[in-house]
């Protein structure tokens, strides 16, 4: 079983950032890989962006180049920090973690962009 706390969500104005944190605990060696979701009302949930035990990432086409994942897998905690955000970004956004035999979510941060 693996455990997920997610914390940082918030209201912040367009352009504005924010930094999203996943505490990971349980049985985490068995983590492949991490990676964060986002749900807007009336949407599905979507991909936003990903990163294995290695270190490598993936984005979602629309945060290429303003949201940056990264892990610190001796704190067992992924981040995301989020610059010049924008209204369009306002979601639920979760952490997710994938075994090689279980998904696991945490249970979500709003993230609010407005003036």
């Amino acid at each position: 079983q693996v455990q997920l706390v997610e914390s940082g969500g918030g209201l912040v104005q367009p352009g504005g950032s924010l930094r999203l944190s996943c505490a990971a605990s349980g049985s985490i060696l068995s983590i492949r890989f991490m990676a964060w979701y986002r749900q807007a009302p009336g949407s599905q949930r979507e991909l936003v962006a990903s990163i294995t035990r290695g270190g490598s990432t993936n984005y979602e086409d629309s945060v290429k180049g303003r949201f940056t994942v990264s892990r610190d897998n001796a704190e067992n905690t992924m981040y995301l920090q989020m610059n010049n955000l924008k209204p369009e970004d306002t979601a639920v956004y979760y952490c997710n973690a994938d075994t090689w035999t279980n998904r696991y979510w945490g249970q979500g941060t709003q993230v609010t962009v407005s003036s």
